[in-house]
């Protein structure tokens, strides 16, 4: 359990004690109320002090500092920048519907993106394949894999 929960529950505690004495004649009511609010108020304030802090994914910082100070002149605090690196630009390439691994039967979308991270970009690769070894990068049958690639070769030859 995440030690802010801790002090929010020890918090809310203090509150129902708050409301128990005001409730009640106790003797000393007002140094009752007095304190366990402020104990509950303490308590939210450590809680939130003790939460996680959310990490920044895409940005780093950088330092820049002068290199001339002179010896009698105050000490400048550093400016700190925040850098944020650009995402590089992805190419996509463009394969002609007819040539796209999609078009055999028993490859969809997830097949197909699971077959070009195994480097077959396209029919004509996967019709160039080994069946025993697209079967073992792939963990499915080799006699599936063998279907795909005789599909493969005669869409090939049709085009």
């Amino acid at each position: 359990m995440r030690s802010d929960y801790t002090l929010y529950v020890v918090a809310v505690i203090s509150f129902v004690l708050t409301t128990v004495v005001l409730a009640y004649q106790v003797e000393f009511r007002e140094v009752w109320v007095v304190t366990t609010a402020v104990l509950g108020l303490l308590f939210i304030g450590l809680g939130h002090s003790q939460r996680p802090k959310p990490q920044s994914i895409a940005a780093t910082t950088a330092v820049e500092t002068s290199t001339a100070i002179a010896p009698s002149a105050p000490q400048a605090v550093p400016a700190v920048t925040e850098v944020i690196e650009p995402k590089p630009a992805t190419v996509t390439e463009t394969i002609p519907p007819r040539l796209r691994v999609t078009k055999i039967r028993g490859i969809g979308e997830k097949r197909a993106g699971q077959l070009k991270a195994g480097g077959i970009n396209n029919l004509m690769d996967l019709a160039n394949a080994s069946p025993k070894d697209l079967a073992a990068k792939l963990n499915v049958s080799p006699k599936m894999t063998g279907r795909w690639i005789d599909s493969a070769k005669q869409l090939t030859k049709k085009s």
